[in-house]
């Protein structure tokens, strides 16, 4: 193997340990921050992710939104007769 084979095998070798480093770092800062601020009771790390990841739908939220109140006010009508 020439010189210059040599060198690059050890600057590319060094250089992917690096970037594996900078990534397990990266990913163990992640998964802390995820379980520590984003995670659900009864919900595992992946499982808030995998959450998380989904794009939102604003419909369905608003949709949710509305039954919680139409229910809420049919409760307090409910209620008020009795």
């Amino acid at each position: 193997m020439s010189t210059l084979k040599k060198i690059e095998s050890t600057v590319v070798e060094g250089y992917k340990n690096i970037e594996k480093g900078v990534v397990e770092g990266y990913k163990k800062i992640e998964d802390k921050f995820v379980d520590t601020f984003l995670v659900k009771e009864g919900e595992t790390v992946e499982e808030a992710k995998e959450r998380i990841a989904k794009p939102y739908d604003h419909e369905a939220a608003m949709k949710a939104q509305q039954e919680m109140i139409d229910k809420s006010i049919e409760a307090s009508k409910k209620a008020g007769k009795r």
